[in-house]
């Protein structure tokens, strides 16, 4: 569905700082009817020339993820964070254990990444076609239902949890007024090689600059890493 023209966007300053930004402003609120309908267009025709295009491959990893865990669902559904803090059931192809969340209070000390995220290299729950499908980023694909829906876009930050925007500052929260993304400025810039802080910084700049030429660019620097990334766990 098209979005109504008269939809907020939000426009965010970056002032100061290299590496890391030291302040940022929220500057001011408005209409960009143009971007917003062309970016919900692409969304959709993409997403479902996808997922049709990649029907073989769901059903191969479909039934991988069955014959390891018979008793688990191939499809794991979780609470996440979208635009406007609204909560949203974001899909994955199940990576981990049936009972993954029961297990990850007993790991949350073990946690290898900074700031409000939780993210662990030899993550003891990841099943072995969690690992393949983790690595190349394949257990993302089902999110594409969620782009049709509208809960997410092909690009923007990445969706968060709630526990995670428990601990978020102000600026921290500045991301979620865009819509989440399959993909980001974050996942094509080292992803779980950088803190916290240095995927707000990402996501500001994004939200910043966005344009559907520079969504077109991350899109296109996605699927020359979506294949084995290093720093995919």
């Amino acid at each position: 569905m098209i979005p109504n023209p008269q939809s907020q966007d939000t426009d965010v300053a970056i002032q100061g700082g290299h590496s890391l930004y030291t302040s940022y402003s929220l500057t001011r609120t408005y209409r960009r009817p143009y971007y917003l309908m062309t970016k919900r267009a692409l969304d959709i025709i993409l997403s479902v020339i996808g997922m049709i295009c990649l029907t073989p491959l769901y059903i191969v990893v479909a039934i991988m993820i069955k014959l390891e865990d018979p008793k688990g669902a191939v499809f794991f559904r979780q609470s996440r964070v979208g635009l406007n803090e609204k909560l949203f059931d974001m899909y994955k192809f199940r990576s981990m254990v049936s009972n993954a969340e029961d297990l990850l209070t007993d790991l949350l000390d073990k946690n290898e990444v900074s700031g409000a995220m939780f993210k662990m290299k030899e993550d003891p729950r990841i099943t072995k076609i969690g690992k393949f499908i983790r690595k190349t980023s394949i257990d993302e694909l089902p999110q594409l239902w969620n782009v049709i829906r509208g809960d997410m876009s092909l690009v923007g930050p990445r969706p968060a949890l709630q526990r995670e925007v428990a601990e978020y500052n102000t600026i921290d929260k500045l991301r979620l007024k865009v819509k989440p993304g399959c993909t980001g400025l974050w996942q094509v810039s080292g992803r779980n090689d950088l803190g916290f802080e240095q995927m707000v910084e990402l996501d500001l700049k994004y939200i910043k600059d966005r344009s559907i030429a520079y969504d077109l660019k991350i899109i296109l620097r996605t699927v020359k890493v979506l294949f084995g990334a290093k720093d995919a766990f």
